[in-house]
């Protein structure tokens, strides 16, 4: 431990911002009386004074003994004076001198000898010491290390020469231990050049990055200004600045415009060579696009747009219906303010309607004709083959070449965001591992949810609570239950022959001349013929195959008159059309020609395409008792089939049947075309009727068509798709239909001129059935014996 040598009275100078250490020299502004009045009692005695720093209100234990060299005033008339530390002197108690400084008994305290440890340090902190200054390129440092040798006074010169705190330089001050002060020291260099490593280190990190963004910025103002020679490189409107004000002048949400806003100040903080930059660039480019705040007139004239449905298509009366009844809720609506009034009501009164039924009625053009009626906007979105979700909702902006989903993608291509957007074939919508893309519509098509429909492109809330949406779909078997759910279903099961001809006539032929080269003039087709090309040439619930057959009848008239064998105006008669349309596809008297034989029964189906005819054929064999089914059916219209064998042995004894016709035959029911797949039980009767045809003898009448379920009491159950299947009867020729008693009702949805020209049967039983659609037995002829 340092002894205390020597005691002596000397003045005290406060320091309350800093530390003087001995062997250093300092110059003090003498700003408090009391540090004027400790260098004058100083200068009156010989010198000397004690330097005490004073932290916090109180003073250090331990002081430095210093001599007063040169006292003055500074050129900005404050009094200084120049001080050289000497030693450590321990504060003692106060004691009296002269004038009015504070005087007190000061402890000389002088070092003990050094030891080995302190040796050892005193080099290690050297060696540290010649690392720091070579680092900093100090000129102090370097002059300390040559003038000092003792590791105490080589701890004070570093200390002195620091920037380390006032707390630091206290503590060394007060470390009168030799072992104990260079250990301080050392620790404090070693950590002043670890922190000095590190300064480095960042420092000439950020002058490589500043001098890389200067480079850049200079060669990306001369490439500039190259293309600008060259003419090239024009301004594509997508500066800062331009989107800002963009982003301004677009009516946009405030959750959107907050979005915008984060982009754009990001999109300023990125480099043009960092890739996130073309996706930030790429992203505000497509929400800028969308139309915010664009909306359609719409049109609430209901009248006017009863004329438009009706100019644009013939029938399809429910569903015009149903549109004027929403642009009549919808005036109503707007005349009462209640839009205005009641946000939440005005989000769930949107339209959302799925036109079902065959193809070539009509769904897709009966979009575009609500489009126009309601003054709005068209957009069709094809589902057909969709399988990823991704094309609803959008692409996640993390991946190459996202983009948004086709909803989003709709309100651009309309321009406004109350448009009509058609749903083309939604019941063709595939699922895989990407997803189920009926699924994201669920969103889409809730009038309760789709206010805050997100695009995972986008990721902002898109209000598709105004857009009226059209679904169009062939069959509602392959569509979702909870998807179904949420649509309001409109049937369309085809058209009757004599809408058939005022179709062709009013729309199909004035587009087919167009699109022949035709004028209205130069090629009449009339009524008669137009009949004929529907009843011979085409067999369908729609029209599409008519317009291409009235097609080949211009093409074939377009070709005459061309070439000089025809004059205008060509009349196109009922005779006129095997010649250009060949041999008739379709005959009335093919049922006939089918059912002419016992064992054969007309059934009616539906399919994807519409309404049609079946035929069922059952025969008999000797053989092992069974019954063989072919024609691709159905595990349903296999059981129904087997239903009808059951009953019929059964009830063989009312039926008519002979017991030994039941008895070791095996019976087989074909169901043509073999190709096509069949399923459902509504041919219940029909199986029933063929097998009892060929059991009893008695043909099928030619004139009537079937459709029922039958369970094993010989009840005839009800069906569904009954528009569509006696629409299908007409066209193949039947008169006479026989459908089940409950399925009377649905006799209303037929139109009239069909009900007149047709005769209905409704069953209840099976027995009914046979009897009107079975040919009277034949009554044996009476043998007279010979007299």
């Amino acid at each position: 431990m340092p002894e205390l040598t020597e005691t002596q009275a000397l003045p005290v100078l406060p320091l309350s911002s800093g530390v003087v250490l001995p062997n250093t020299v300092a110059t003090l502004t003498l700003e408090t009386d009391e540090s004027r009045a400790a260098v004058a009692a100083a200068n009156d005695g010989d010198g000397r004074l004690l330097l005490v720093p004073r932290i916090d209100g109180r003073y250090a234990r331990v002081g430095t003994v210093a001599v007063v060299e040169e006292s003055g005033e500074l050129p900005n008339g404050l009094a200084a004076a120049i001080i050289r530390g000497l030693h450590r002197a321990a504060l003692g108690t106060g004691v009296a001198g002269t004038g009015t400084a504070l005087w007190v008994e000061a402890h000389d305290v002088t070092d003990d000898v050094v030891s080995a440890r302190a040796e050892e340090l005193g080099r290690e902190l050297r060696a540290v010491l010649s690392v720091l200054a070579e680092r900093r390129r100090s000129r102090r440092l370097p002059e300390l290390l040559r003038t000092t040798t003792e590791p105490g006074a080589l701890a004070d010169g570093f200390g002195a020469w620091s920037d380390m705190p006032t707390e630091r330089k206290v503590e060394l001050l007060e470390a009168t231990d030799i072992e104990a002060r260079v250990e301080r020291a050392l620790e404090w260099a070693r950590d002043a050049l670890a922190e000095h490593e590190v300064t480095e280190k960042i420092r000439q990190e950020v002058g490589e990055g500043m001098e890389k963004q200067q480079r850049e910025f200079l060669l990306r103002q001369q490439l500039q200004a190259i293309r600008k020679e060259l003419g090239e490189g024009a301004d594509d409107g997508n500066t800062i600045e331009e989107l800002r004000e963009k982003a301004a002048a677009t009516e946009l949400p405030e959750a959107v415009a907050a979005a915008v806003t984060k982009e754009i100040d990001k999109l300023e903080r990125t480099s043009e060579q960092s890739p996130e930059h073309g996706w930030i660039r790429t992203w505000l480019d497509t929400i800028l696009e969308l139309p915010w705040g664009v909306r359609s007139d719409e049109r609430l004239d209901v009248a006017e747009a009863r004329s438009i449905l009706d100019a644009d298509h013939t029938g399809l009366g429910d569903v015009k219906d149903r549109i004027v009844e929403y642009l009549a809720v919808r005036k109503l609506r707007a005349d009462r303010g209640l839009d205005d009034a009641h946000e939440s009501a005005r989000r769930g009164s949107g339209l959302i309607l799925a036109l079902v039924g065959p193809p070539g009625v009509g769904k897709t053009s009966l979009g575009e004709s609500v489009a126009r009626a309601t003054g709005r906007k068209f957009v069709r979105v094809a589902l057909g083959g969709v399988r990823d979700e991704a094309e609803i909702r959008g692409h996640r902006r993390t991946y190459v070449g996202a983009l948004p989903g086709r909803i989003a993608r709709a309100f651009k291509e309309a321009g406004t965001m109350n448009p009509v957007i058609l749903l083309d074939e939604v019941d063709k919508l595939g699922a895989d591992w990407r997803g189920d893309p009926s699924s994201a519509l669920l969103e889409v098509l809730d009038p309760a949810q789709n206010h805050t429909f997100r695009d995972h492109y986008l990721d902002v809330d898109l209000d598709l609570s105004g857009v009226l949406f059209l679904a169009t779909a062939n069959v509602m078997d392959t569509i979702p239950g909870p998807l179904l759910d949420r649509l309001e279903v409109v049937r369309l099961d085809g058209y009757t022959e004599d809408e058939k001809v005022v179709i062709a006539r009013d729309h199909l032929l004035a587009r087919q001349r167009e699109r022949n080269g035709l004028r209205d003039d130069e090629v009449t087709v009339d009524d008669d013929a137009l009949r004929a090309v529907v009843a011979d040439y085409t067999r369908e619930a729609g029209v599409r195959n008519l317009e291409r057959e009235l097609g080949k009848l211009l093409r074939k008239s377009a070709a005459k008159i061309a070439g000089g064998e025809s004059v205008p105006p060509v009349g196109i008669g009922a005779d006129d059309v095997p010649a250009l349309l060949g041999r008739p596809r379709f005959f009335a008297e093919e049922v006939r020609e089918r059912t002419s034989a016992a064992g054969v029964a007309t059934g009616l189906a539906v399919t994807g395409t519409g309404g049609d005819v079946l035929f069922v054929e059952a025969t008999s064999l000797p053989g092992e008792p069974g019954l063989t089914l072919t024609g691709q059916l159905g595990d349903v219209m296999k059981e129904s089939a087997e239903i009808a064998m059951s009953y019929i042995r059964a009830n063989s004894d009312a039926l008519g049947v002979e017991a030994d016709a039941l008895e070791q035959r095996r019976f087989h029911v074909h169901v043509p075309a073999g190709a096509v797949p069949k399923d459902g039980p509504s041919a219940g009767v029909t199986m029933t009727t063929a097998l009892v045809s060929r059991l009893t003898g008695r043909p099928v009448r030619a004139d009537v068509g079937m459709t029922g379920e039958v369970t094993l009491q010989g009840r005839v159950l009800p069906i569904g798709g009954l528009k569509q299947k006696v629409l299908a009867a007409q066209r193949a020729g039947l008169t006479t239909v026989v459908l089940p008693k409950r399925n009377g009702p649905d006799l209303q949805d037929v139109p009239e001129s069909v009900r007149e020209h047709m005769t209905f049967h409704l069953a209840e039983d099976v027995t009914q059935v046979l009897d009107w659609a079975l040919e009277p037995a034949p009554v044996p002829t009476p043998v007279v014996a010979p007299v």
